[in-house]
């Protein structure tokens, strides 16, 4: 005999909203600062004007993921 294991549907989590334009364009900006910090960092010649403009775009990036996350948060309290 055969021994049936139920398990959950697919709709026992939540759906999430997709994501909103304003989001998505954040991100993509934090990531392109965050990617440009780097780049400057691993500059096996990094002058301190180097490092001051990673510092700036990683400081940037970091402001970026943290409207994204706003942006996320009123998405998903719009759409739940």
């Amino acid at each position: 005999m055969t021994t049936v294991t139920h398990i959950a549907s697919r709709r026992a989590a939540r759906p999430t909203p997709p994501a909103s334009l304003e989001t998505i364009q954040l991100h993509a900006q934090a990531h392109n600062a965050l990617s440009t910090a780097l780049h400057y960092l691993t500059q096996p010649d990094c002058t301190p004007e180097q490092l001051h403009t990673a510092t700036a775009r990683a400081v940037r990036g970091a402001t970026l993921l943290k409207r994204a996350s706003a942006a996320a948060t009123i998405n998903q309290r719009k759409g739940g």
